[in-house]
């Protein structure tokens, strides 16, 4: 039997202001109360500010305790790591990007690396990269150049993720989908069809029961369709013919 495998949905970032006043969250709901109720309907959320900010332990702290324990905070790692060092050399501040995290506790979960469109293919790098990262750390690597399109096997090899971007521009196949060490998806189209929910749930549902985890993440828009769209992705997952 393979592990029981956990599914991690959610959108990019929660603190929105025109999500509030029942466009998402209920009426009454206040800016502060924003992560609480966040977390009632969804497991895990993707933070882009700390690509340009560390968070403080004050924040982290309320995050943490506005959460239940089985939620997850996908952090985007600070730019100093991606865009200054380009990767190399970059086990010291991956150490420091984690330690600032710390006060998240568990709810810490993957860390996605986005890298530079000019950060071209580098076995070498990517393989230092991999062995200086701190343990236990839940990697996701966020290629932007093309020269890496066919790199996702060796990706795996070093334990990290790749990370599957879905897109107007570039609508990803089945041969982008990659789910070891685990999935990491995000869906950033402004619109996806009952029919392409429907196409990702089963990606998804397969996964899950090959024991792997997914984290999927809807792009922020001030419309609120991105966490409509994950429950009717969530709903059409649990319409599969195996069970949730």
């Amino acid at each position: 039997m393979p592990p029981m495998a956990s599914f991690y949905l959610g959108t990019s970032g929660f603190a929105y202001e025109p999500w509030r006043h029942g466009v998402f969250y209920p009426e009454g709901v206040a800016a502060s109360g924003m992560l609480r109720h966040y977390a009632t309907v969804f497991r895990s959320v993707e933070i882009n500010y700390t690509f340009r900010r560390y968070p403080t332990d004050k924040v982290l702290t309320a995050w943490r305790e506005q959460t239940p324990d089985d939620f997850r905070f996908t952090l985007k790692a600070h730019m100093r790591i991606t865009q200054i060092r380009r990767l190399r050399d970059a086990g010291a501040d991956v150490r420091d990007f984690v330690d600032r995290c710390g006060a998240l506790g568990n709810r810490l979960g993957p860390l996605l690396f986005k890298c530079p469109q000019g950060l071209a293919y580098d076995e070498k790098l990517l393989r230092a990269f991999a062995a200086d990262l701190p343990p236990g750390v839940r990697a996701v690597m966020d290629f932007r150049d093309p020269s890496w399109s066919e790199a996702r096997a060796l990706v795996a090899e070093n334990g990290l993720a790749w990370c599957v971007a879905d897109t107007d521009e570039a609508v990803a196949s089945d041969g982008d989908w990659t789910e070891q060490p685990f999935a990491y998806l995000r869906l950033r189209r402004a619109e996806y069809s009952d029919a392409e929910l429907e196409t990702w749930a089963v990606r998804i549902r397969s996964a899950l029961d090959r024991g792997r985890d997914v984290y999927c993440y809807f792009k922020h828009e001030d419309s609120a369709a991105g966490p409509r769209m994950a429950l009717r992705l969530e709903q059409a997952i649990r319409a599969t013919s195996l069970p949730p």
